[in-house]
């Protein structure tokens, strides 16, 4: 899949244990809890795969008094500047607050780190030096600080004082006058769920104060992503991405910034983000970097395009994976019986993200079974509605920490069908009174492994087009396309 859920290391000094921190990954999900932590062990892998079931479920209440960052400016798109290596880093053009610690708790799933002053970094050690230092401070640069697995795949940085003696700094090879700003794609990335929530949004929020001159030095870098989302890059910076870990530079700057700023799942709390930027603004800077036409779900003007008619958008999935449409024909159908102009896309079949951007963005409505292919709402014009079904086995609390809370930020209307027992393959599989289908809750007990085996891996799913027809009836009633009879 080409396109998809987020964290950051807790800062340490040589006093303190340099690891990701001993917090205990929860394995089993509390029934009890409306907001159960929920860790999967995911492969990180070039081909990626499913937001839901290779990640972590959950929705973490943020601090409510997080200071506020300095004023941001309007991002440019990129263009990039010539570095003479002669010249001294320049001072730098954010002000970084002295008050705060180096490295701060950002949000309880995720740490940044701030420095000024004579800054030299040296990539293949992982290792900045900072001339205003007293200590040294150790991070991980990846919004799930908590997730010990995720930050198995994440390098630690260090920040450090230079080195005592005359000469004992590394010399700068490489001079810029914008901030460097450090992030991993190790982690979870690969997954869309995982790419937006993890690290893109985090990057947006950290990144758009400095109005295009900030740079991105990115660790545990993978071409193959970079090469899906350099256009949302190209919108933040105006400099060039650097893969930092194979950097044989030892490049200076102004000021650093290590590891992004997680706020909520695939949202921007604006209380908490830098003028009150929020994610309608991140959504209007994804319009710029792949060329979609349509901020709102509006009809064309003329009567006899066919525009005029709401396009209907089925997410398919392979029933191999799970979670797949078995009617997804009689769906279709059904749904162009209704007025819908209906189209069906995999984004499993296609690694151009611009091209499954814009039909997305195209669409009036949005439905597909819970999973990594519903994060692709993020280029569905405001107004629109997302349609999420929900397997069966009572993972309502899952949709609604990924999905359906996300929506509102987006401006997008959000409507839920819940599968039921005569829609799934489960009571194909099972005994009618075995457990997975009698009682899932004991499923949940047993663990994030069992729940995710039975009801997101195994299960495919027959929407009762009779139950389904009143979901796209009510999705209709939502936009503001009128229709002639």
């Amino acid at each position: 899949m080409w396109l998809s859920w987020p964290s950051c290391s807790a800062p340490s000094s040589r006093s303190r244990s340099s690891g990701p921190g001993n917090t205990a990954v929860a394995e089993t999900i509390k029934v009890e809890d409306p907001k159960p932590v929920v860790v999967s062990k995911p492969a990180v892998a070039a081909e990626a795969g499913d937001g839901t079931d290779e990640a972590t479920a959950v929705a973490v209440e943020e601090d409510k008094d997080e200071e506020a960052q300095p004023k941001d400016e309007e991002v440019q798109p990129k263009t990039e500047h010539a570095v003479d290596a002669t010249v001294r880093p320049a001072k730098a053009a954010v002000a970084v607050d002295a008050s705060k610690p180096v490295c701060y708790e950002t949000s309880r799933r995720s740490d940044t780190c701030e420095a000024a002053g004579d800054v030299r970094l040296v990539g293949r050690t992982q290792t900045i030096y900072v001339d205003t230092l007293e200590r040294e401070w150790k991070t991980r640069p990846y919004c799930r600080k908590h997730d010990t697995y995720a930050l198995s795949h994440v390098k630690e940085w260090s920040l450090k004082p230079f080195p005592s003696g005359d000469g004992a700094a590394p010399k700068c090879t490489s001079n810029s006058s914008a901030t460097a700003f450090v992030i991993s794609t190790g982690g979870f990335t690969g997954n869309p769920f995982h790419d937006y929530t993890d690290v893109l949004i985090p990057a947006f929020i950290t990144a758009h104060r400095f109005a295009g001159e900030v740079q991105f030095l990115v660790s545990s870098y993978k071409s193959w992503w970079m090469s899906r989302y350099i256009q949302i890059f190209q919108q933040m910076s105006r400099y060039e991405v650097v893969d930092i870990d194979a950097d044989d530079e030892v490049r200076c700057y102004p000021s650093a910034v290590v590891g992004p700023t997680f706020h909520k799942e695939l949202g921007v709390d604006p209380s908490k983000a830098p003028s009150g930027v929020s994610v309608a603004d991140f959504r209007k800077m994804l319009r710029s970097a792949f060329g979609l036409e349509r901020a709102t779900a509006t009809p064309s003007g003329d009567r006899w395009d066919i525009r005029r008619r709401p396009r209907l958008l089925i997410i398919s999935r392979r029933t191999s994976r799970g979670r797949a449409f078995m009617n997804e024909r009689a769906m279709a159908d059904m749904a162009g019986s209704l007025g819908f102009d209906v189209r069906i896309g995999d984004p499993d079949t296609t690694s151009d993200t611009s091209k499954f951007a814009r039909l997305v963005n195209s669409c009036d409505v949005m439905v597909g079974v819970h999973g990594a292919g519903l994060t692709n709402m993020v280029f569905l014009p405001a107004g629109a509605v997302l349609v999420q079904v929900v397997p069966y086995g009572r993972l309502e609390w899952l949709a609604r920490n990924t999905f359906a809370e996300p929506s509102a930020g987006m401006e997008v209307h959000y409507l839920e069908y819940v599968v039921q027992l005569d829609e799934t393959t489960l009571s194909e599989q099972y005994p009618s009174d075995h457990l997975v289908l009698k009682d899932p809750m004991a499923i949940h007990k047993q663990g994030w492994d069992a729940l995710k085996t039975t009801y997101l891996d195994k299960q495919n799913v027959r929407p009762h087009l009779g139950r389904l027809k009143k979901t796209f009836l009510q999705a209709l009633k939502m936009l503001p396309h009128g229709r002639d009879d």
